[in-house]
């Protein structure tokens, strides 16, 4: 049964921090670097993002459950003619509904919001490992167009 039609979003609460962070934890690749059992390091980030107007964690609900995460950056940047771009990141669906919908309704939400920001385009990074994510975002009219790098400090 799909469920887009039912997922609401909403911005995150210090609440839903528990949530957010078991999804963070519940993968192969999140397991090695969350801690569900400590949140001291997650409230001070939620303070963090909370207090900055170019950042945005948002839940996604389901009959009142937080099922899904996700955070966008607003992005000025000089290339674009000056552009507004959206960045997404941490794309997290509880595995309870996955391949339900869940995660199109995220992301058709997060494209219409860059678009009531007159942002050019969304961009988004997913580990290589993910091929199902891969598909998904393909299917969503998104292309692998640059290769990302990161140095761990």
């Amino acid at each position: 049964m799909r469920v887009t039609d039912t997922v609401i979003m909403r911005p995150a609460t210090a609440a839903d921090l528990p949530a957010i962070v078991a999804m963070l934890a519940d993968d192969v690749l999140g397991a090695a670097r969350e801690s569900p059992d400590d949140l001291a390091p997650y409230e001070k980030a939620f303070a963090d993002i909370e207090a900055d107007p170019s950042e945005l964690l948002a839940v996604a609900t389901l009959d009142g459950a937080v099922v899904g995460s996700l955070q966008v950056s607003w992005l000025p940047g000089l290339s674009h003619r000056g552009a507004l771009r959206a960045q997404v990141e941490s794309v997290r669906v509880a595995a309870s509904v996955r391949s339900r919908g869940v995660g199109e309704a995220m992301m058709r939400w997060v494209i219409d919001q860059a678009r009531a920001r007159d942002c050019v385009l969304v961009q988004l990074s997913t580990h290589k490992t993910r091929t199902d994510a891969h598909r998904f975002y393909e299917r969503l009219g998104f292309t692998a167009s640059h290769l990302g790098y990161k140095l761990p400090l």
